[in-house]
């Protein structure tokens, strides 16, 4: 029997000196616990997480406990509040617990990967958390756009939806400017406002709209028009490509830009035209037409062009027919060229003239009746 006393006696120092050893606690100690339920998150560079934590004291007594965190990777820095203060340290009262915010600042410049590290309450419980990072961080500037290209005519307004991003760890003032060729003009409107320059925070994002407008006349192509974002510490580019697929425009006109001609009442006049290709495309499939006054007529030869190239033109011939009941006066006719990109017209004024036959006819009634006249006077002037 003593023999037993001794050995259960024996066992009791080597499990109570193993307890000390490991640093173990007893049962009771055990019931004093840190929790979270996110306990696996994963997040970008530069992200701030947000932990709360409630410290959990469900033994018979009040616990104190030293708040720590240990295995937090270099470079990342942390926060401990409770109550809104700063705290290292924390006591809770048998069967109660307290909410403790616990703040993680994953730093910009960071290797994508998994991360482990612990909160710990003083011997009592240890937390262990594990942050991925999404992604390969930077300490830089990032302009970038889903859409940077676009195809359109000359005279068309490119608008491209841009982002531009903060990366580093300071509050930027960024100058927005644009390396354009001559005649080019490019508009920056950050959120929607036009400025030249733009203030956004550490880590923080802000939307650009850029407006490209192409000269009028410039040729069909393809142009990159880098855009750039520059402090004196940081600075990004980023290039936006317009395809132009060509302007559309024409002039109808004459030879001489005379646009007036005189016609006699019933006849005829053939007028020269000039239809000018002043775009930067080229004119297919140009057809003719006219306005004119009550019973007048046009034709056009050829009544179809075609095709014009860009600064060249075509010759077509226009014959007007006056009403042959036209009064003298002036006319105005309207003669159109259109294809399903451009049109143009012209405003022709056309002086009537009275015929030259019924100019004789009207002085020989008058030399008539004057003869009637004399003779009259010299029969019956006598009596």
């Amino acid at each position: 029997m003593l023999i037993c006393t001794k050995r259960y006696k024996l066992l009791l120092a080597i499990l109570f000196t193993g307890i000390l050893m490991t640093g173990i606690r007893p049962a009771s100690a055990q019931s004093f616990v840190l929790y979270t339920p996110y306990t696996s998150i994963s997040v970008p560079p530069g992200e701030s997480i947000k932990y709360s934590v409630q410290l959990v004291n469900n033994s018979g007594g009040v616990r104190t406990a030293s708040l720590s965190v240990t295995g937090l990777p270099e470079g990342w820095e942390y926060d401990l509040k409770a109550g809104g203060w700063n705290v290292d340290q924390l006591s809770v009262l048998p069967g109660e617990k307290q909410t403790l915010d616990f703040t993680v600042d994953v730093p910009l410049k960071v290797d994508k990967g998994t991360y482990k590290f612990n909160l710990v309450a003083g011997g009592y419980s240890s937390l262990p958390l594990t942050v991925t990072v999404s992604e390969q961080g930077t300490f830089k500037t990032e302009f970038s756009s889903d859409q940077p290209n676009m195809e359109g005519a000359a005279d068309a307004t490119f608008t491209f939806n841009t982002e531009l991003r903060n990366r580093t760890a300071a509050e930027q003032l960024y100058a927005l400017r644009a390396d354009a060729p001559r005649g080019w003009n490019v508009v920056f409107k950050p959120n929607y406002k036009q400025a030249t320059s733009v203030n956004i925070a550490p880590n923080a994002t802000s939307n650009i709209t850029v407006e490209i407008n192409p000269p009028d006349q410039i040729k069909a192509g393809t142009y990159t028009i880098p855009v750039m974002a520059t402090t004196s510490s940081t600075s990004a580019k980023l290039d936006l490509e317009v395809v132009i697929t060509g302007s559309y425009n024409m002039e109808l006109t004459t030879p001489t830009g005379r646009l007036s001609t005189d016609i006699t009442a019933g006849d005829e006049e053939k007028v020269e035209l000039v239809v000018k290709n002043t775009g930067s495309s080229p004119l297919t499939d140009i057809s003719l037409s006219a306005s004119t006054p009550v019973n007048w007529e046009v034709e056009f030869d050829p009544k179809t062009v075609e095709k014009i190239e860009p600064g060249e033109t075509a010759s077509v011939k226009a014959t007007i027919r006056a009403d042959k009941k036209a009064i003298a006066g002036d006319y105005v006719t309207t003669l159109r060229a259109n294809t399903p990109e451009a049109s143009s017209e012209a405003s022709f004024r056309v002086s009537v003239k009275t015929s030259m036959l019924w100019g004789w006819i009207g002085l020989l009634i008058i030399l008539i009746a004057l003869g009637s006249v004399f003779r009259l006077f010299r029969k019956y002037g006598r009596r």
